[in-house]
């Protein structure tokens, strides 16, 4: 309809113009005429007299005239009018000649065409002054034929109606066309948009795109990305739907029993409290790092993040953990040097605060643990050196999957298995790295670097 529409306006407007053209190309044609029968009118004018009585006399019957008459639908008039405008022949009320000979002129005539009213009825108006001579004498006459428009308004409205109806045929023939086209144009759209109507919606499986038109691929790459990530995001969901309830299941069950016990007076009250803190402890920890790891998946789909300074984090995190590097007597040391990645806050606290806790956790009483953060121009670094017993060979393969039990490298160690699960997802959703590799001396395991690396942000990154 879009196109059909100007398509219509251009007709009309055409149309009007062609009428206004055929009128004028009929005027031109009529208006040979109107002089051929002023030039006649002429031929039959004589002066007679001499001085004062110098008068011009007509001998033209009208009945003459019908030779110029081309039908009966349209009828000729006219008036000769003398040397000074007196009544010659003709029919005295037609409208005197008002005007002036044009200076440009088609006819080799001193002749002027202009559309006039005569009894109420519009006429065409040719004025031709003709020279006319006598013996001794000659003057100027003014000769005027008017004729009516029947015949130039019938002439003008069959051009026009010979013209419209090519034109009529032309917008049909438009508007099949265009129907053909946009039917068929659309066809792979109305197809897509019917394959996409009768899926589940579940399924997130990418489009086809074989057989769809080239102007299409963008659009079906497009939703494929799109669905793509969205199967991830509905696949994260549920992941974490099913390890959350699986994994609250237990300490909610071994709550419920210390609670039945402690109903029972099966243990002591203050022991029922201590292992009941513990369970509350154990279950807090477990639903803050599932949020946690939610929240990672939550800040990757973001995708906008500040430009931070690493360090002042890592400083930051340490401060926090202070006390508890106190109570096992650790040997501790931190070096940072200045290191803007472009992250959230959150996800550069939680990954230090995780890998530094499990540092602490496993490094024993006493023992040395180090912390340094440097940048080479590309990228930032933070190591973390403990004197752990490292990771055992069975972990290694399963090391960062999420209730991997990362307390297996250090026995009697607890830990819900989600710390290095957490530290994963935040380095790659950063477009970093982890490593953590036994450091070995004089063969045997005596400690483990876990190493993170992201890329410093570029000083167009916006903050």
């Amino acid at each position: 309809m879009g196109i059909l529409l100007p398509v219509f306006a251009f007709v009309l407007i055409n149309t009007i113009v062609l009428y206004r053209q055929a009128l004028a190309a009929a005027d031109t044609a009529y208006d040979r005429t109107l002089l051929a029968t002023a030039k006649s009118l002429g031929e039959q004018l004589r002066v007679t007299g001499s001085g004062s009585d110098l008068r011009i006399e007509s001998t033209l019957l009208y009945s003459a005239l019908e030779a110029f008459e081309a039908d009966n639908r349209s009828r000729i008039f006219y008036r000769v009018s003398g040397l000074k405008g007196e009544m010659v022949s003709g029919f005295d009320d037609l409208p005197a000649w008002r005007h002036d000979i044009p200076q440009k002129n088609l006819y080799a005539a001193l002749v002027n065409f202009y559309d006039d009213e005569y009894r109420g009825v519009p006429v065409r108006m040719a004025v031709l002054l003709q020279p006319v001579s006598g013996v001794y004498e000659q003057g100027m006459a003014t000769i005027q034929v008017a004729e009516t428009l029947e015949l130039r308004q019938t002439l003008a409205r069959q051009i026009l109606i010979d013209t419209l109806w090519r034109q009529a045929a032309l917008v049909i023939v438009i508007a099949l066309v265009v129907v053909f086209v946009v039917q068929r144009a659309t066809r792979p759209v109305r197809a897509l948009s019917h394959a996409l109507g009768m899926r589940s919606e579940n399924d997130l499986s990418p489009l086809s795109t074989e057989g769809a038109p080239r102007e299409l691929l963008p659009l079906l790459d497009a939703t494929n990305q799109h669905m793509q990530r969205l199967s991830h995001l509905l696949e994260h969901q549920k992941r974490f739907v099913r390890d959350t309830s699986h994994q609250l299941r237990t300490p909610l069950a071994v709550l419920k029993t210390q609670l039945q016990s402690a109903r029972r007076g099966d243990v002591a009250p203050q022991q029922a409290l201590e292992e009941i803190g513990h369970t509350v402890e154990r279950a807090t920890e477990l639903a803050n790092q599932m949020l946690a790891l939610a929240k990672v998946e939550q800040l990757r789909q973001d995708g906008s993040a500040p430009v931070l300074d690493w360090s002042g984090v890592v400083r930051a995190v340490a401060l926090d953990l202070s006390a508890l590097i106190a109570d096992r007597s650790l040997d501790f040391s931190l070096e940072t040097q200045a290191a803007p990645v472009q992250a959230h806050e959150w996800a550069l606290r939680e990954l230090g605060r995780n890998l530094l806790h499990n540092a602490i956790k496993n490094t024993p009483p006493g023992s040395r643990l180090a912390v340094a953060l440097v940048a080479d121009g590309q990228t930032a670094a933070l190591t973390i050196h403990d004197e752990g017993p490292g990771i055992s060979p069975d972990l290694r393969e399963r090391l960062f999957q999420p209730f991997a039990t990362d307390h297996q490298r250090a026995p009697g160690v607890s830990g819900s298995g989600l710390g290095l699960a957490i530290c994963r997802e935040i380095v790659l959703s950063l477009r970093g790295s982890i490593d953590l590799d036994n450091r070995i001396h004089q063969g045997r395991v005596c400690g483990l670097d876990a190493t993170v690396r992201l890329p410093l942000a570029s000083s167009s990154t916006p903050a």
